[in-house]
């Protein structure tokens, strides 16, 4: 019987320590909470820390304000030049206006779902009005803050800011990619067979340049060989012409000695002339300087 009240006293302490609990409830430096009421929104909690509620009145909706992350599948558009190109873009998003987002999407999860469209939507917008090239250039920075502007006139309306959006790739869908290559190949190898002939055109331009530098080379050693050649038999022939000239006899003999020599060279020479031809005057008797005669 005794323990009645103690049962009781610790039902009661419970009670009042869940009703004071009921009364505070914190929010943390990532989030910012809308205080409702009967459902309806009362007040907008920024600041950190604890904070007191009407318990079992009022509500508390917590709400993130980190940026957050939106990622887009990857899809196909087509660019102002008709060139089709896969893209896979990202966003990154904050709520700036609590009561209006819990108000329009309520909560992270519905937002998901309404900007994943609003994104793809803008990106082919976007890259559609643009040539494929421009997208490869410089100017894609410029593209993105576009894209993010168009987003925030669309966004605006559910107290939510598109602070960035990026674009991770952005290819050519695969039959094009093996089109391209192929057609790179074939440039490449168009390229390749230019360079070879005009290196073949230099190479025979070389070696024409070559030949025509080695028969001119050996032409003029040619013609200078003669006129050394020339000027040698001159020279030759003015010596001996000299050396003769000193004693005519004496060369007149020689010469009929060499003659002989060429005619007389074998043991089968058979000469039919006159004995008393000239050619024989050496032959005769060493008086007379005549022929021989018998």
């Amino acid at each position: 019987m005794n323990r009645i009240p103690l049962i009781g006293a610790g039902i009661a302490a419970a009670l009042v320590i869940l009703f004071v609990m009921s009364c505070f409830y914190t929010i943390n430096q990532t989030e910012q909470a809308v205080l409702l009421q009967f459902d309806a929104p009362r007040e907008i909690v920024t600041e950190p820390g604890l904070h007191a509620k009407i318990p079992w009145v009022q509500q508390v909706e917590y709400i993130d304000k980190r940026l957050l992350n939106l990622d887009a599948p990857a899809e196909e558009v087509i660019a102002q030049d008709k060139k089709r190109m896969v893209v896979d873009a990202f966003a990154r998003w904050r709520i700036v206006d609590p009561l209006r987002f819990y108000q329009t999407l309520t909560n992270t999860i519905i937002a998901q779902t309404r900007l994943a469209p609003i994104l793809s939507s803008d990106v082919r917008q976007v890259l559609g009005s643009h040539d494929f090239a421009v997208l490869l250039s410089g100017e894609r920075a410029q593209l993105m803050r576009d894209i993010r502007d168009n987003m925030n006139s669309e966004t605006k309306q559910f107290g939510i800011e598109v602070v960035d959006v990026r674009i991770r790739h952005a290819d050519l869908p695969p039959q094009n990619s093996a089109a391209i290559y192929a057609r790179m190949i074939q440039e490449r190898k168009r390229e390749a067979f230019q360079f070879r002939a005009e290196g073949s055109e230099i190479s025979q331009r070389v070696k024409a340049r070559a030949e025509r530098e080695v028969t001119v080379i050996t032409a003029d050693a040619t013609r200078q060989s003669e006129i050394l050649r020339g000027q040698g038999d001159a020279q030759k022939t003015k010596i001996l012409a000299d050396a003769y000239g000193q004693d005519p006899d004496f060369f007149a003999f020689y010469r009929s000695m060499q003659a002989y020599q060429d005619s007389l060279n074998g043991n089968s020479t058979t000469m039919v002339l006159s004995p008393n031809n000239e050619f024989f005057r050496y032959l005769g008797g060493p008086q007379t300087g005549g022929a021989r005669k018998k």
